[in-house]
């Protein structure tokens, strides 16, 4: 008996869920602005860019915490993600991608517990680029 493909579940990484959002700005103006105070507190919350480091735990005012792994300045960051309310920890990814002289961002988060999870997630992240956008005309 085959066993049927649940959307959103990988084969070893739980489940995952990605947004993107083409902008017409630069790459530099989007990195530029996902890195501001204001930048920060729409996608990571709220925190101290002087506390949010590589190789450096974080913990966000809404109690979000995780770890900083990777930082390529105007390319891509990876990041441990955990809520206050979860089990378990997720890794989250933000790229900013050239696309002909606007630029794409993309939130990919994967080890995912469930389809519930993957849900909420796919919710706040269509919510979080909503909002970068109203900045990013």
């Amino acid at each position: 008996m085959e066993k049927t493909k649940v959307i959103g579940q990988t084969k070893d990484a739980g489940f995952e869920i990605g947004v993107r959002k083409t902008f017409p700005v630069s790459v530099e103006q989007a990195w530029n602005f996902l890195f501001s105070d204001q930048g920060l507190a729409i996608w990571l919350g709220g925190i101290n860019p002087n506390e949010f480091d590589i190789n450096q735990g974080y913990k966000t005012a809404e109690s979000t915490a995780g770890k900083l792994t990777v930082f390529k300045p105007y390319s891509h960051t990876r990041l441990t993600w955990r809520r206050k309310d979860w089990d378990n920890t997720s890794t989250l990814q933000l790229r900013v991608i050239n696309a002909k002289g606007k630029t794409t961002i993309s939130f990919h988060q994967e080890k995912l517990l469930n389809n519930n999870q993957r849900d909420e997630m796919k919710a706040h992240w269509d919510a979080v680029i909503t909002q970068i956008g109203s900045y990013l005309k």
